[in-house]
C-alpha cells in the first residue's frame, strides 16, 4: 500500500476541494489516509500490520471507528477489507464502514470503493482517483 503515498483527487471533479492524502508514519510501519476538504480534515483511516494481517481503522465523521481486516489478495485482484469490529458504534442508529477496496490501475490511478451500512441497508460508492502530487517513491516499510 505504500505506493499510495501522495495526494489524490477525483478524476471527474478536478475542481472539487476534496483531496485524499496518504502518508507514512511510525517509522514507515503505518499508512495514514486523510480526507481533506480544502484545509479542513474530514476523516482518517490508518492502515497497519498485526502479525500476518493488514488492518484498517477508519475514524469516521459519524464518531465511530470501524476496524477492517484485509483478505489475502490474489495478484491482479482488488485489495479488499471487511469489517472485523468497531468501537463506539450504535448499529441501530449510525452509518458505518463495512467494506473497503482498492483497485490499482497504474502508479497514478486507483479506484477506491466502500460500502457503508445503516439499519441493515448497504450503500456502495466508488471514487476514481488520480495522483495530484508525487509520492516519495514508496521508501517506507509498510507493504
Amino acid at each position: 500500500m505504500k505506493q499510495l503515498v501522495g495526494v489524490w483527487r477525483q478524476v471527474d471533479k478536478p475542481q472539487s476541494p476534496l483531496r485524499i492524502r496518504f502518508s507514512l508514519t511510525a517509522g514507515g510501519t503505518v499508512l495514514v489516509e486523510e480526507w481533506l476538504r480544502g484545509d479542513q480534515p474530514h476523516s482518517m483511516t490508518v492502515y497497519h500490520r498485526d502479525g500476518p494481517d493488514l488492518l484498517a481503522t477508519h475514524y469516521c465523521p459519524q464518531g465511530n471507528q470501524p476496524r477492517l481486516i484485509a483478505a489475502l489478495p490474489v495478484k491482479g485482484d482488488p485489495l479488499r477489507f471487511s469489517l472485523r469490529d468497531a468501537t463506539d458504534l450504535d448499529t441501530a442508529q449510525e452509518s458505518h464502514l463495512v467494506q473497503l477496496a482498492f483497485v490499482f490501475a497504474g502508479p497514478d490511478r486507483i479506484t477506491r470503493a466502500e460500502t457503508y451500512r445503516q439499519g441493515g441497508t448497504d450503500e456502495e460508492s466508488e471514487l476514481q482517483l488520480v495522483r495530484e502530487q508525487p509520492s516519495d517513491g514508496g521508501k517506507g516499510r509498510l507493504r
